[in-house]
């Protein structure tokens, strides 16, 4: 392995990509032009929620809601713009930006935005459908099997279903584009369109991953509760979403940690098979909006070191 590195994340949204560091976030999209926009924003750290995230468990709430909280303006911005000429950008008014973004919500359903909303949702439904069942296979191994069977079929069937629309199957290459480039960077490969079109479309750290982890991790601890009756059921799933969550994230830490252990980094497979789904092969410029959002968030990170900001190279 190489020396280590600061360690990045990032989101599609529309019509770009959006990374972040440790102190600061940066989306870059393509307008409507075939020009690059910038959003440009920083990490406000609290110190009270900074010790959370040192604390098994804990941490990957927290992760969950500070990724929500972050990936709102990025994911505003890219909605309000994609679509608008640059030159009409002093037009673009409050409630229009609004009505925008709830017609857009779609496109953040399976990303941190909308993850606890919808995973109510997915929590629920399967654990409702599953007691129909009960006659049938009255144990509660079978039950909450079944239960998560159910989970995720409708989950794949989501996914796949929305990936069928023009808009979504082009934010799935924008996530392609994301995990290619942290690839290349993480593979000490120079950031050119060439050399990330060479590297893969998925990642172990992809929150992806994380959704299904949480279907797994949730069958073994359901395992470990009372499944009757149906009110108790529905009762003790939405209670134990914060334990689900956050034992999911313990194992897509564990997951990435044992990547490159040869006989351990099958264990991040399931992951990166979801990713087959929720990721699509990008073209050139796709991949070039990616570059770019990467490069000025560094840009940024060494602006404020050193009070000098780079000129942008794609």
């Amino acid at each position: 392995m190489n020396e280590q590195k600061p360690i990045y994340g990032g989101q599609a949204v529309v019509e770009g990509v959006m990374f972040g560091g440790k102190k600061h976030t940066v989306t870059a999209i393509r307008r409507k032009d075939g020009s690059i926009d910038y959003f440009r924003a920083p990490k406000k750290t609290i110190s009270s929620i900074q010790r959370l995230k040192k604390i098994p468990f804990l941490r990957g709430i927290v992760a969950i809601i500070e990724a929500s909280a972050n990936g709102t303006k990025h994911l505003n911005f890219s909605t309000d713009r994609y679509d608008v000429d640059p030159a009409q950008d002093h037009e673009i008014k409050p409630e229009e930006e609004t009505s925008k973004l709830t017609m857009i919500l779609g496109v953040a359903a399976v990303g941190v935005l909308s993850f606890l909303f919808g995973k109510i949702l997915f929590t629920l439904i399967p654990a409702f459908l599953a007691d129909f069942t009960q006659p049938l296979f009255p144990s509660v191994f079978a039950t909450v099997l079944i239960e998560s069977l159910i989970k995720l079929i409708l989950l794949l069937s989501y996914i796949y279903v929305i990936s069928l629309t023009p808009l979504i199957k082009r934010v799935f290459q924008y996530h392609g584009a994301e995990h290619m480039v942290i690839n290349a960077y993480e593979n000490n490969f120079d950031l050119t369109v060439e050399n990330v079109q060479k590297q893969s479309r998925l990642h172990y750290r992809c929150g992806s991953s994380f959704i299904l982890f949480t279907v797994i991790v949730g069958f073994f601890v359901y395992l470990l509760v009372p499944a009757d009756p149906l009110w108790f059921r529905l009762l003790n799933r939405l209670l134990l979403i914060p334990v689900v969550l956050g034992i999911s994230f313990e194992v897509l830490q564990l997951t990435n940690k044992v990547r490159d252990i040869p006989g351990l980094r099958f264990l991040g497979y399931p992951g990166l098979w979801l990713q087959l789904l929720t990721t699509k092969a990008p073209d050139d410029q796709q991949v070039e909006v990616a570059i770019a959002s990467f490069n000025e968030l560094l840009n940024v990170e060494k602006e404020e070191k050193t009070g000098v900001k780079e000129e942008e190279i794609v």
